[in-house]
């Protein structure tokens, strides 16, 4: 009997389950490297890619010092190359080194479960001008600004929380073909630029 962890691992991810089981099964020993979540999730998958770290920003492990920086480097250097279509995905080994406890990798995968089930129901072929060309390319540049905002907003509380749940609706977008979610995606962007400039002037 095939193992559903495999049946996983044959196939790209196209749901936001299909990530957060990936993520999930990425996690082992004691700690787990970027490099193993990459991996895991296919490579030559640019969008599930881009998808995990912005994921993972939304959950407790945004908690780990320098985390979401880390996070917000690797959104850049994805949608970056989706921005000038590459098809074949590079990224520094120094990053894919870094390492999160694999404890906290589940438990942040488990803590997504719920969420992801909610918007792979909630989500459908909407608004499909969005997510073609050339308004995809403005999709990812939108993503590649706020992960090179990240290590800046990481000082001010939420704020990369909320361009990682931001960035996660605009990945959403191009891999589920609903263009609603970058409309969604756009208005949490406006949110977090208004927390920061509240918090800058408080």
């Amino acid at each position: 009997m095939t193992n559903p962890a495999d049946q996983r691992r044959n196939a790209p991810p196209s749901t936001m389950m299909d990530v957060v089981d990936r993520l999930h099964d990425a996690a082992h020993d004691d700690h787990t490297s970027f490099g193993d979540i990459i991996e895991g999730l296919d490579r030559a998958s640019f969008v599930p890619v881009l998808m995990a770290p912005a994921l993972a920003v939304i959950t407790p492990l945004s908690g780990i010092p320098l985390f979401s920086s880390f996070c917000g480097i690797l959104i850049l250097l994805v949608a970056g190359q989706l921005v000038f279509g590459r098809h074949h995905l590079w990224l520094p080994h120094w990053l894919m080194r870094r390492e999160v406890p694999s404890d906290k990798l589940r438990k942040a995968a488990e803590w997504l479960r719920r969420p992801a089930r909610w918007i792979d129901r909630q989500t459908g072929k909407r608004l499909s001008f969005l997510v073609r060309p050339p308004a995809d390319r403005l999709i990812y540049l939108v993503c590649a600004l706020c992960g090179a905002a990240m290590p800046v907003f990481e000082l001010v509380p939420f704020t990369s929380s909320i361009l990682g749940a931001a960035v996660t609706l605009l990945a959403l977008t191009i891999l589920l073909q609903d263009g609603v979610l970058a409309l969604l995606g756009l208005a949490v962007i406006g949110s977090a630029i208004a927390a920061g400039i509240y918090a800058v002037q408080g």
